[in-house]
């Protein structure tokens, strides 16, 4: 059984320290040594000599042969094509006053930067400024300048190249090196990114990937655009092993030692999520390892590839919170569906056996829009009262949900308590249950259609905002007139409620809904009821509970908008 992995960053820098000393140890013995202070070879020339083709020496002094008229720059020029980059020779071109304003190609090679820039060969004789358009605005010729005015050599100066051309506007992004002697600039150039590295760059930005090589002798570090960018470093400042060790956090520390461990001992380990601190933000990176191995199976450098599963980690979490928030509000639903289910059952009875007695028979449903739903704010209301008078009254509180079962609720009690005050008719009531709903701050708008039918077996009956009733009388069905009706309950304070008559004979049946029924999306809601009084005219002689379970049967194919309640009362004949 191998080491313990670190718990900790600074076991996991103790572990690379350890194991970089033991590596170099192993390492120095074989290493040759170079030896400091070594005297110069008499043979090699010296600084003060002449270069070897006839030229100038290093400091820019002029060779002995170009005073016979040997051209100093003639090797260089017939040199140019062997560099493998674009390169080229350029002579200043002065003004009267003798300042720099452009140069001029005297030589270059064939080797083209962009598909679309001519060949340095191709531009011998010309200015500079004239075939590349775009170096002056791109600061070129500037940088071209300062380097014949101070000496100092260009090393791989960006310069971003922009050019009009007939086939349209051509950009690239160039590297210059360049160096003067003798009042020339000799300058090279070629592509920031070849275009394998631009692909590469590509496949690293869209797979959300980079790698790292890490020398463990030398302790350099070398990272890919891409990994710099998970990781938000300054291109060309990559972090070092243990730079990056500060940046795991505690918890994942153990799985990184595992990695590190075994690339140490010169495997393979299979690949590890692994969570990274980058700047406050905690990432999550699928890292995989590779240890470069010498002659003597001791690893020397590790080659780490990583890809971030940040976003992945995160839409996995955020589902798996959505699935849970959705299993609670569903438990929830449960819950408050089997309440108002106790709560109707307890409030709504099916039907009242003692307005049997009476010669009426009472049928209520309701059907809820969703299935397995029991929650809404329709409510009915039959009963007989100790004056003889049977109370007939349905109606809808606005919304869902237990606060509608509620509001239900209270709407009916206080409509049973208002209906056992003498003398009191449908208006009365109707106005008296408004009142109090425009008294409620709390209180919402609500429906209603509230009635008596007295002994002689007349329906007086108000209604505030509520769809009209209909009559089922013989063969044939008809709603009922309602240029009586009042606003919602709820709305208007201080007015009071109409009412309308209708004598009823034996054989009747009187049907009251709520709104559930015929409001349809896109239809309007006369249509709806004319509809539903043609369904009720084939009902006629079924009685009130076949009646009530033929009208359901048809709408629950419809798919109700809303929940429904309705109520048949039919006048049975004399005993």
């Amino acid at each position: 059984m191998g080491p313990a992995a670190p718990q900790d960053p600074e076991g996991l820098k103790q572990l690379i320290a350890a194991e970089v000393a033991a590596l170099r140890t192993a390492a120095g013995r074989r290493a040759g040594v170079r030896r400091e202070g070594l005297a110069p070879d008499p043979r090699a020339p010296t600084a003060d000599q002449e270069c070897a083709c006839g030229g100038s020496d290093a400091r820019g002094h002029g060779c002995g042969d170009a005073a016979q008229g040997h051209d100093p720059w003639a090797c260089v020029c017939a040199t140019l094509p062997a560099i493998p980059v674009s390169a080229a020779l350029l002579a200043p071109v002065t003004d009267d006053r003798g300042r720099t304003v452009d140069f001029r190609v005297r030589a270059g090679n064939h080797v083209r930067s962009s598909a679309w820039l001519d060949a340095p060969d191709r531009l011998v004789g010309e200015r500079f400024g004239d075939v590349r358009p775009g170096a002056e605005g791109a600061g070129l010729l500037d940088a071209l300048r300062e380097v014949l005015r101070t000496g100092r050599a260009l090393k791989a100066h960006p310069v971003d190249y922009t050019e009009w051309r007939p086939d349209g506007i051509h950009r690239t992004k160039l590297l210059y090196d360049a160096a003067s002697c003798c009042g020339q600039v000799l300058a090279t150039w070629r592509p920031a990114h070849q275009p394998t590295e631009v692909l590469s760059l590509e496949a690293q930005h869209i797979a959300g990937m980079g790698w790292a090589y890490f020398d463990l002798l030398s302790g350099a570090a070398t990272w890919s655009d891409g990994l710099a960018a998970i990781f938000r470093t300054e291109p060309g400042r990559p972090m070092t092993l243990t730079d990056l060790c500060d940046t795991v956090p505690p918890g994942d520390v153990p799985a990184f030692g595992r990695l590190l461990r075994a690339l140490f001992d010169g495997e393979e380990p299979p690949g590890q999520d692994i969570r990274f601190n980058v700047r406050g933000d905690i990432r999550t990176l699928h890292v995989l390892g590779r240890p470069v191995i010498d002659e003597d199976s001791v690893p020397w450098a590790f080659h780490l590839i990583a890809r971030d599963l940040t976003t992945q980690v995160r839409s996995r979490t955020r589902l798996a919170q959505t699935r849970r928030e959705g299993e609670r509000l569903r438990q929830q639903v449960a819950a408050e569906r089997r309440v108002a289910s106790v709560l109707r059952e307890a409030l709504l009875p099916t039907h009242s056996t003692e307005l049997a007695g009476l010669g009426y028979a009472v049928a209520a449903a309701y059907l809820p829009a969703e299935p397995h739903a029991a929650i809404g704010g329709d409510w009915y209301k039959c009963r007989a009262l100790p004056d003889g008078r049977i109370l007939l009254a349905v109606g809808d509180a606005c919304g869902h949900g237990l606060g509608a079962v509620a509001r239900m609720a209270q709407q009916r009690h206080a409509l049973a308590g208002l209906a056992h005050a003498p003398g009191t008719d449908a208006a009365d009531l109707t106005t008296w249950l408004n009142e109090l709903l425009c008294a409620d701050p709390s209180a919402q708008t609500a429906t209603a259609v509230i009635g008596h039918i007295d002994a002689e077996r007349r329906l007086t009956w108000a209604c505030a905002g509520h769809p009209p009733p209909l009559l089922l009388r013989g063969t044939g069905a008809t709603v009922l007139d309602t240029s009586h009706r009042g606003p919602l309950l709820g709305m208007l304070p201080g007015g009071r409620y109409a009412t309308a008559d209708l004598p009823l004979t034996t054989g009747d049946l009187v049907l009251l809904y709520t709104d559930g029924l015929v409001e349809r999306r896109g239809e309007d809601i006369t249509d709806s009821i004319a509809q539903l009084r043609r369904r009720l005219s084939t009902c006629a002689g079924l009685g009130a509970r076949a009646t009530l379970d033929s009208l359901m049967t048809w709408y629950e194919e419809d798919q109700l908008a809303d929940d429904t309640c309705l109520l048949a009362v039919e006048v049975l004949p004399p005993t």
